[in-house]
């Protein structure tokens, strides 16, 4: 798709306005990091100043934005590094959040940077330094300066694990010529599912270009866990009764805390660890539970879990592999309440049984493909979710979810198979 790709006019006077918006945005990182929204220390990569040199040799460039996508790469990485040990690779990310989700899981020959702000300017000094020998992007999001003078450099493009829904299609829509010239530029385009692929169709790019490919998310790596503080935990919380509730979101948090509370009268021994999505709104979500009569404690007052304390309110980044390594089963979020859902593979890679709510649209592929092989349980409500909490046949899930997860592997592994017959070999 790339022989002959055409810039319009919507294209052209994109890239226009990333050649002068530079000071603009150096201003709006700066403000960003008095708010605490940036990283401090490597801000400059933002503008395309790079912290760490090149490697020698081959180099594999690999894009995400989300907590999720991120660390789904480590496998892949590891997937292609298996057949071709050669190749370095750089991973690159937006948030501070996912960049430090994916610290502890980085792959060796693998550096992190942050993706550079898409202002021409920028996107120069990332690419002269980093010369990358492909480009990979993963999900839905790309951004029109990085891939046209990718493209123009004769670095082949890659899109995998892509999702494009209603919304996301409707937006694009609105300038589907743009989006028509930049996807013409990807030499591989693979989707999660059929709408998806209509909906690239209907941006003009040809049905046979875009090949469907299942989630690579159910053949990611397991999340790092701390192995000394899981030791101390699991010393602490010895013989108690443990669940957990993961990538919580306000609006649900106090069904969840009346659960507990349901779970409490059968299990008085019992604790509930509540990983909010937002480690910030662990005070709110401290204050709430105390409302309604719970003992709650926060991880940044003390670690330590106190013998009284029946639900601890994990407000950390990057340690959710442990917390799903303590407890037998997680109710994943943000499914209560209509937030999308958050990630089920990642519970059942730490062999954790997953339990969630109707609201699940952000992976609804993901959840019907894992109720079809009886790997996770819908609830309701409070009522249902403190049912399933209690009841010893959820444990039953994790069973089923090991089928799905070997068939996630294999399906990564060929997903890998394809980025590396667009990789030249040395010589």
């Amino acid at each position: 798709m790339t022989a002959d790709a055409h810039t319009g006019l919507l294209l052209r006077a994109y890239l226009m306005a990333a050649v002068v918006l530079g000071p603009v945005v150096r201003w709006h990182i700066r403000k960003r990091i008095g708010r605490g929204k940036e990283d401090a220390q490597r801000y400059r990569e933002k503008f395309g100043e790079a912290t760490a040199e090149r490697p020698q040799g081959t180099l594999v460039w690999l894009h995400a934005v989300g907590v999720g996508e991120v660390l789904t790469l480590p496998a892949l990485i590891r997937a292609m590094a298996t057949k071709r040990p050669e190749l370095n690779f750089l991973v690159t990310s937006s948030t501070l959040t996912a960049a430090r989700a994916v610290a502890a899981n980085l792959p060796d020959k693998t550096d992190h940077q942050y993706l550079p702000v898409d202002c021409l300017p920028f996107v120069h000094r990332f690419l002269d330094h980093w010369r990358p020998d492909l480009s990979v992007w993963a999900e839905q999001d790309i951004w029109p300066a990085l891939v046209v003078e990718s493209s123009r450099r004769s670095v082949p493009l890659a899109m995998v694990n892509g999702r494009m829904g209603q919304d996301s299609f409707a937006s694009k829509w609105r300038v589907r010529s743009l989006f028509a010239d930049l996807y013409t530029r990807f030499s591989v385009i693979e989707v999660q599912d059929e709408k998806s692929r209509s909906h690239m169709q209907q941006l003009g790019i040809p049905a046979g270009s875009v090949l469907v490919r299942r989630s690579l998310k159910a053949g990611a790596l397991p999340l790092w866990v701390d192995q000394n503080r899981l030791r101390q935990l699991s010393e602490q919380l010895s013989n108690r009764f443990i669940w957990l509730a993961a990538s919580t979101h306000a609006v649900e948090e106090a069904k969840v805390f009346a659960a507990h509370r349901t779970v409490l009268e059968t299990k008085p021994d019992g604790i509930l660890i509540l990983c909010p999505r937002d480690p910030k709104q662990g005070g709110s979500a401290y204050d709430t539970a105390r409302s309604i009569g719970l003992s709650p404690q926060l991880q940044s007052l003390n670690p330590d879990i106190a013998s009284n304390t029946n639900l601890f309110i994990a407000d950390s980044i990057g340690e959710l592999g442990l917390w799903y390594t303590l407890a037998d089963q997680a109710f994943v979020g943000g499914s209560l309440e209509p937030v999308g859902g958050h990630n089920p593979y990642e519970p059942m890679r730490m062999n954790c049984a997953v339990i969630h709510g109707p609201h699940i649209a952000n992976f609804a592929q993901d959840y019907a493909t894992a109720h079809v092989a009886g790997a996770a349980l819908q609830v309701s409500g409070t009522a249902e979710l403190a049912a399933s909490v209690l009841n010893p046949a959820t444990l039953k899930t994790r069973v089923m979810a090991r089928g799905l997860l070997a068939a996630g592997e294999e399906n990564l592994n060929d997903c890998a198979e394809t980025l590396l017959r667009l990789v030249a070999r040395d010589g």
